[in-house]
Protein backbone atom coordinates (compact mmCIF):
# COMPACT_ATOMS: atom_id res chain seq x y z
CA UNK A 1 0.00 0.00 0.00
CA UNK A 2 1.36 3.11 -0.83
CA UNK A 3 1.07 6.78 0.71
CA UNK A 4 -2.77 8.51 -0.24
CA UNK A 5 -2.69 12.08 -0.65
CA UNK A 6 -5.05 12.70 1.81
CA UNK A 7 -4.51 14.18 5.34
CA UNK A 8 -6.88 13.79 7.97
CA UNK A 9 -7.78 14.69 11.87
CA UNK A 10 -8.90 13.21 14.64
CA UNK A 11 -11.55 13.30 17.06
CA UNK A 12 -9.61 12.71 20.77
CA UNK A 13 -6.94 11.16 22.34
CA UNK A 14 -6.66 7.40 21.06
CA UNK A 15 -8.03 5.99 17.71
CA UNK A 16 -11.73 4.99 17.53
CA UNK A 17 -12.47 1.94 15.09
CA UNK A 18 -14.26 4.76 12.50
CA UNK A 19 -10.58 6.80 13.14
CA UNK A 20 -8.84 2.89 12.32
CA UNK A 21 -11.20 2.38 9.36
CA UNK A 22 -10.38 5.80 7.68
CA UNK A 23 -6.57 5.48 7.95
CA UNK A 24 -6.37 2.05 6.51
CA UNK A 25 -8.32 4.04 3.22
CA UNK A 26 -5.62 3.64 0.05
CA UNK A 27 -6.29 7.79 -0.16
CA UNK A 28 -5.06 8.62 3.32
CA UNK A 29 -1.63 9.26 3.45
CA UNK A 30 -1.27 11.10 6.39
CA UNK A 31 -2.72 12.88 10.48
CA UNK A 32 -2.38 15.85 11.58
CA UNK A 33 -2.79 16.15 15.08
CA UNK A 34 -4.55 19.27 17.25
CA UNK A 35 -4.25 19.87 20.99
CA UNK A 36 -7.48 17.43 21.40
CA UNK A 37 -5.25 14.85 20.54
CA UNK A 38 -2.91 15.10 23.62
CA UNK A 39 -2.75 14.50 27.55
CA UNK A 40 0.83 13.54 27.91
CA UNK A 41 3.75 13.13 25.68
CA UNK A 42 3.68 8.92 27.23
CA UNK A 43 0.18 8.94 25.55
CA UNK A 44 0.74 10.43 22.02
CA UNK A 45 3.47 8.12 22.00
CA UNK A 46 1.25 5.20 22.50
CA UNK A 47 -1.40 7.43 19.95
CA UNK A 48 1.43 7.97 17.16
CA UNK A 49 2.51 4.23 17.51
CA UNK A 50 -0.62 3.27 17.15
CA UNK A 51 -0.95 5.21 13.63
CA UNK A 52 2.03 3.81 12.24
CA UNK A 53 1.05 0.31 13.05
CA UNK A 54 -1.70 0.79 10.80
CA UNK A 55 -0.27 0.70 7.59
CA UNK A 56 3.03 0.02 5.68
CA UNK A 57 4.68 2.92 4.66
CA UNK A 58 3.64 4.23 7.59
CA UNK A 59 0.84 7.19 7.47
CA UNK A 60 2.86 10.42 7.91
CA UNK A 61 2.01 12.24 11.51
CA UNK A 62 2.17 16.14 11.64
CA UNK A 63 0.89 18.87 13.76
CA UNK A 64 1.37 22.80 14.63
CA UNK A 65 4.14 22.97 16.78
CA UNK A 66 5.29 26.58 15.74
CA UNK A 67 5.72 28.17 19.05
CA UNK A 68 3.95 31.36 20.68
CA UNK A 69 0.58 31.15 19.87
CA UNK A 70 0.62 28.16 17.88
CA UNK A 71 1.80 25.05 19.74
CA UNK A 72 -0.45 22.02 19.97
CA UNK A 73 1.33 20.42 23.02
CA UNK A 74 2.14 22.11 25.68
CA UNK A 75 1.96 20.60 29.44
CA UNK A 76 5.09 18.21 29.07
CA UNK A 77 6.40 20.08 26.21
CA UNK A 78 8.89 22.77 26.32
CA UNK A 79 7.18 26.01 26.08
CA UNK A 80 8.32 27.75 23.06
CA UNK A 81 8.36 31.19 22.01
CA UNK A 82 6.98 32.82 19.12
CA UNK A 83 9.24 33.04 16.06
CA UNK A 84 8.89 36.72 16.54
CA UNK A 85 11.06 36.81 19.74
CA UNK A 86 14.27 35.60 18.03
CA UNK A 87 13.58 38.50 15.59
CA UNK A 88 13.45 41.05 18.08
CA UNK A 89 16.68 39.69 19.75
CA UNK A 90 17.97 39.61 15.80
CA UNK A 91 18.24 43.14 15.83
CA UNK A 92 20.39 43.70 18.57
CA UNK A 93 22.23 40.45 17.55
CA UNK A 94 22.03 38.50 14.61
CA UNK A 95 24.52 35.85 15.10
CA UNK A 96 23.30 35.24 18.75
CA UNK A 97 19.32 35.33 17.44
CA UNK A 98 20.89 32.43 14.81
CA UNK A 99 22.32 30.56 17.00
CA UNK A 100 19.15 30.20 19.63
CA UNK A 101 17.01 29.60 17.28
CA UNK A 102 18.79 26.78 15.61
CA UNK A 103 18.64 25.15 19.09
CA UNK A 104 15.36 25.78 20.08
CA UNK A 105 14.22 23.98 16.85
CA UNK A 106 16.46 21.23 17.65
CA UNK A 107 14.41 21.28 20.41
CA UNK A 108 11.02 21.70 19.59
CA UNK A 109 12.18 18.52 16.45
CA UNK A 110 13.69 16.58 18.98
CA UNK A 111 10.29 16.28 21.46
CA UNK A 112 8.29 15.72 18.61
CA UNK A 113 10.62 12.90 17.34
CA UNK A 114 10.87 11.54 20.40
CA UNK A 115 6.96 11.32 20.67
CA UNK A 116 6.81 9.75 17.02
CA UNK A 117 5.08 12.87 15.45
CA UNK A 118 7.20 12.93 11.75
CA UNK A 119 7.28 16.99 10.99
CA UNK A 120 6.09 19.88 12.40
CA UNK A 121 4.68 22.45 9.82
CA UNK A 122 6.92 25.00 10.27
CA UNK A 123 9.03 27.75 9.79
CA UNK A 124 6.68 30.74 9.00
CA UNK A 125 8.26 32.59 6.14
CA UNK A 126 5.32 34.98 6.09
CA UNK A 127 6.82 38.79 6.52
CA UNK A 128 5.62 40.57 9.48
CA UNK A 129 4.65 43.59 8.26
CA UNK A 130 2.05 44.30 10.85
CA UNK A 131 -0.54 43.83 8.66
CA UNK A 132 -1.63 40.38 8.87
CA UNK A 133 -2.82 39.46 12.87
CA UNK A 134 -2.89 35.78 11.67
CA UNK A 135 0.75 36.16 11.01
CA UNK A 136 1.95 38.92 13.59
CA UNK A 137 4.62 37.10 15.55
CA UNK A 138 4.27 33.99 14.09
CA UNK A 139 6.64 35.45 11.71
CA UNK A 140 10.50 36.17 12.00
CA UNK A 141 10.24 39.82 10.85
CA UNK A 142 9.29 41.96 8.33
CA UNK A 143 13.00 41.77 6.66
CA UNK A 144 13.89 39.85 4.08
CA UNK A 145 17.25 39.04 4.94
CA UNK A 146 16.36 38.73 8.71
CA UNK A 147 13.80 36.13 7.89
CA UNK A 148 16.36 34.08 5.73
CA UNK A 149 18.92 34.07 8.16
CA UNK A 150 16.25 32.55 10.80
CA UNK A 151 14.56 30.43 9.26
CA UNK A 152 17.47 28.97 7.72
CA UNK A 153 18.87 28.45 11.17
CA UNK A 154 15.43 27.38 12.14
CA UNK A 155 15.48 24.50 9.25
CA UNK A 156 19.64 23.74 10.49
CA UNK A 157 18.08 22.61 13.80
CA UNK A 158 15.31 20.67 13.04
CA UNK A 159 16.95 18.41 10.33
CA UNK A 160 19.76 17.88 12.92
CA UNK A 161 17.12 16.59 15.11
CA UNK A 162 15.66 13.98 12.27
CA UNK A 163 12.97 16.28 10.98
CA UNK A 164 11.91 18.17 7.51
CA UNK A 165 10.75 21.43 7.80
CA UNK A 166 7.75 23.12 6.02
CA UNK A 167 7.65 26.53 4.62
CA UNK A 168 3.96 28.47 4.65
CA UNK A 169 2.33 30.06 3.58
CA UNK A 170 3.57 30.12 -0.01
CA UNK A 171 3.83 32.69 -1.74
CA UNK A 172 3.40 35.18 1.59
CA UNK A 173 0.16 35.72 3.74
CA UNK A 174 1.80 39.08 5.06
CA UNK A 175 0.39 41.70 3.11
CA UNK A 176 -2.92 41.14 3.77
CA UNK A 177 -4.94 41.96 6.98
CA UNK A 178 -7.69 39.16 6.17
CA UNK A 179 -7.77 35.74 7.57
CA UNK A 180 -8.00 32.75 5.66
CA UNK A 181 -9.36 30.67 8.25
CA UNK A 182 -12.78 33.04 7.90
CA UNK A 183 -12.50 34.92 5.00
CA UNK A 184 -11.17 35.04 1.19
CA UNK A 185 -7.96 37.39 1.17
CA UNK A 186 -7.07 39.49 -1.64
CA UNK A 187 -3.58 41.02 -2.49
CA UNK A 188 -3.20 43.36 -5.06
CA UNK A 189 0.74 43.24 -5.49
CA UNK A 190 1.68 42.21 -8.58
CA UNK A 191 4.12 39.41 -9.42
CA UNK A 192 7.14 41.70 -9.49
CA UNK A 193 6.54 43.09 -6.10
CA UNK A 194 6.34 39.48 -4.82
CA UNK A 195 9.18 38.04 -6.02
CA UNK A 196 11.41 41.19 -4.77
CA UNK A 197 10.04 40.47 -1.31
CA UNK A 198 7.55 38.55 0.09
CA UNK A 199 9.22 35.10 -2.39
CA UNK A 200 12.31 35.82 -1.20
CA UNK A 201 13.06 34.07 1.73
CA UNK A 202 10.73 30.78 -0.07
CA UNK A 203 13.46 30.82 -3.16
CA UNK A 204 16.19 31.02 -1.01
CA UNK A 205 15.19 28.17 1.18
CA UNK A 206 14.85 26.27 -1.24
CA UNK A 207 18.29 26.72 -2.61
CA UNK A 208 19.14 25.32 0.97
CA UNK A 209 16.99 22.37 0.19
CA UNK A 210 13.45 22.83 1.97
CA UNK A 211 11.62 19.87 2.05
CA UNK A 212 7.94 21.08 1.66
CA UNK A 213 5.81 24.19 0.77
CA UNK A 214 2.17 24.74 2.35
CA UNK A 215 0.86 27.63 0.00
CA UNK A 216 -1.84 30.46 1.18
CA UNK A 217 -5.65 30.40 0.46
CA UNK A 218 -4.90 34.01 -0.53
CA UNK A 219 -5.60 35.38 -4.22
CA UNK A 220 -3.45 37.36 -6.12
CA UNK A 221 -5.22 38.64 -8.75
CA UNK A 222 -2.84 40.06 -11.11
CA UNK A 223 -1.02 36.59 -10.99
CA UNK A 224 -4.17 34.26 -11.08
CA UNK A 225 -7.29 34.33 -10.36
CA UNK A 226 -7.39 31.15 -7.99
CA UNK A 227 -6.02 31.08 -4.59
CA UNK A 228 -2.47 30.24 -4.71
CA UNK A 229 -3.49 26.48 -3.09
CA UNK A 230 -5.39 26.18 -6.25
CA UNK A 231 -3.25 27.86 -8.88
CA UNK A 232 -1.15 26.08 -11.52
CA UNK A 233 0.54 28.74 -11.90
CA UNK A 234 1.68 29.33 -8.35
CA UNK A 235 2.65 25.95 -7.91
CA UNK A 236 3.35 24.35 -11.32
CA UNK A 237 4.63 27.70 -13.57
CA UNK A 238 6.45 29.37 -10.08
CA UNK A 239 7.07 27.13 -7.32
CA UNK A 240 8.25 23.93 -9.15
CA UNK A 241 9.08 26.06 -12.42
CA UNK A 242 10.72 29.16 -11.50
CA UNK A 243 11.96 28.66 -8.22
CA UNK A 244 13.18 25.09 -9.12
CA UNK A 245 11.18 23.40 -5.78
CA UNK A 246 11.25 19.44 -5.90
CA UNK A 247 9.55 19.00 -2.38
CA UNK A 248 6.23 17.99 -1.15
CA UNK A 249 3.71 20.87 -1.42
CA UNK A 250 0.98 20.35 0.85
CA UNK A 251 -2.57 22.29 1.09
CA UNK A 252 -3.71 24.53 3.48
CA UNK A 253 -6.90 23.07 5.17
CA UNK A 254 -9.65 22.33 2.86
CA UNK A 255 -12.28 23.47 5.60
CA UNK A 256 -10.80 27.03 5.85
CA UNK A 257 -13.29 29.51 4.71
CA UNK A 258 -10.72 31.01 1.98
CA UNK A 259 -10.88 27.70 0.59
CA UNK A 260 -15.09 27.94 -0.20
CA UNK A 261 -13.82 29.63 -3.42
CA UNK A 262 -13.19 26.01 -4.81
CA UNK A 263 -16.20 24.87 -4.39
CA UNK A 264 -17.60 21.66 -2.37
CA UNK A 265 -15.40 19.74 -0.69
CA UNK A 266 -14.67 17.32 -3.21
CA UNK A 267 -14.35 19.67 -5.67
CA UNK A 268 -12.03 22.25 -4.19
CA UNK A 269 -9.85 19.13 -3.05
CA UNK A 270 -9.40 18.19 -6.87
CA UNK A 271 -8.94 21.69 -7.81
CA UNK A 272 -5.86 21.76 -5.18
CA UNK A 273 -4.63 18.36 -6.64
CA UNK A 274 -4.52 19.84 -10.50
CA UNK A 275 -3.08 22.79 -9.26
CA UNK A 276 0.05 20.48 -7.88
CA UNK A 277 -0.84 19.73 -4.50
CA UNK A 278 0.97 16.26 -3.12
CA UNK A 279 -1.18 16.13 0.07
CA UNK A 280 -4.52 17.69 0.89
CA UNK A 281 -5.20 18.66 4.64
CA UNK A 282 -9.22 18.38 5.58
CA UNK A 283 -9.34 19.26 9.51
CA UNK A 284 -12.77 19.43 11.84
CA UNK A 285 -15.26 18.02 9.39
CA UNK A 286 -15.34 14.10 9.27
CA UNK A 287 -17.97 13.87 6.39
CA UNK A 288 -16.18 15.95 4.19
CA UNK A 289 -12.61 13.78 4.96
CA UNK A 290 -14.81 10.51 4.35
CA UNK A 291 -16.17 11.93 0.66
CA UNK A 292 -12.85 13.46 -0.20
CA UNK A 293 -10.90 9.97 0.58
CA UNK A 294 -13.48 7.85 -1.69
CA UNK A 295 -13.08 10.71 -4.40
CA UNK A 296 -9.54 10.06 -4.25
CA UNK A 297 -9.93 6.26 -4.46
CA UNK A 298 -8.03 5.39 -7.67
CA UNK A 299 -5.30 8.41 -7.07
CA UNK A 300 -2.09 7.52 -7.95
CA UNK A 301 0.88 10.22 -8.50
CA UNK A 302 4.33 8.27 -8.00
CA UNK A 303 6.17 11.50 -8.20
CA UNK A 304 3.74 12.65 -5.56
CA UNK A 305 4.24 9.16 -3.50
CA UNK A 306 8.12 9.58 -3.37
CA UNK A 307 8.19 13.26 -2.11
CA UNK A 308 5.91 12.63 0.70
CA UNK A 309 7.89 9.65 1.48
CA UNK A 310 11.13 11.84 2.22
CA UNK A 311 8.88 13.46 4.58
CA UNK A 312 9.32 10.34 7.49
CA UNK A 313 11.25 11.40 10.50
CA UNK A 314 14.65 10.06 10.85
CA UNK A 315 16.09 9.09 14.43
CA UNK A 316 14.41 7.72 16.99
CA UNK A 317 15.34 9.74 20.50
CA UNK A 318 14.79 7.72 23.65
CA UNK A 319 12.26 9.86 25.73
CA UNK A 320 13.77 9.04 28.92
CA UNK A 321 16.88 9.97 28.05
CA UNK A 322 16.05 13.16 25.93
CA UNK A 323 16.02 15.69 28.84
CA UNK A 324 20.18 14.23 29.09
CA UNK A 325 21.64 15.85 26.15
CA UNK A 326 23.05 18.68 25.81
CA UNK A 327 21.65 20.12 22.79
CA UNK A 328 18.27 19.89 24.74
CA UNK A 329 19.50 21.55 27.60
CA UNK A 330 20.74 23.99 25.65
CA UNK A 331 17.61 24.79 24.25
CA UNK A 332 15.88 25.35 27.44
CA UNK A 333 18.30 27.78 28.07
CA UNK A 334 17.73 29.75 25.32
CA UNK A 335 13.64 29.34 25.47
CA UNK A 336 14.75 30.93 29.47
CA UNK A 337 16.74 33.48 28.06
CA UNK A 338 14.29 34.83 25.44
CA UNK A 339 11.39 34.72 28.06
CA UNK A 340 13.84 37.19 30.04
CA UNK A 341 14.30 39.62 27.34
CA UNK A 342 10.93 39.94 26.75
CA UNK A 343 9.51 40.32 30.14
CA UNK A 344 12.77 43.00 29.93
CA UNK A 345 10.93 44.40 26.95
CA UNK A 346 7.37 44.63 28.64
CA UNK A 347 8.92 46.45 31.81
CA UNK A 348 10.87 49.38 29.62
CA UNK A 349 7.96 49.96 26.90
CA UNK A 350 5.62 50.21 29.92
CA UNK A 351 6.30 53.59 31.73
CA UNK A 352 3.89 52.77 34.92
CA UNK A 353 4.88 49.76 35.53
CA UNK A 354 7.22 50.22 39.37
CA UNK A 355 10.90 49.48 39.25
CA UNK A 356 11.83 45.91 40.35
CA UNK A 357 13.86 46.30 43.54
CA UNK A 358 17.59 44.71 43.94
Amino acid sequence: MSLGPIMVDLAGPELTAEDRELLRHPAVGGVILFSRNYASPEQLGRLTAAIHALREPRLLVGVDQEGGRVQRFRDGFTRLPAAGRFGALYAADPRRACAACADVAWLMAAELRAAGVDFSFAPVLDLDRGISQVIGDRGFGARVTQVVDLATAWTSGVRQAGMAAVGKHFPGHGGVAADSHTALPLDERDLADLLADDLIPFARLIEHGLEAVMPAHVIYPRVAAEPAGFSAVWLRDLLRGRLGFAGVIFSDDLNMAAADVGGGYVERAQAAARAGCDMLLICNNRPAALAIVQAFREHHDPAGQLRLLRMHGRGDPEPARLHEAPRWQAGVRQVALLEDLATLDLALDDPTRPPSST
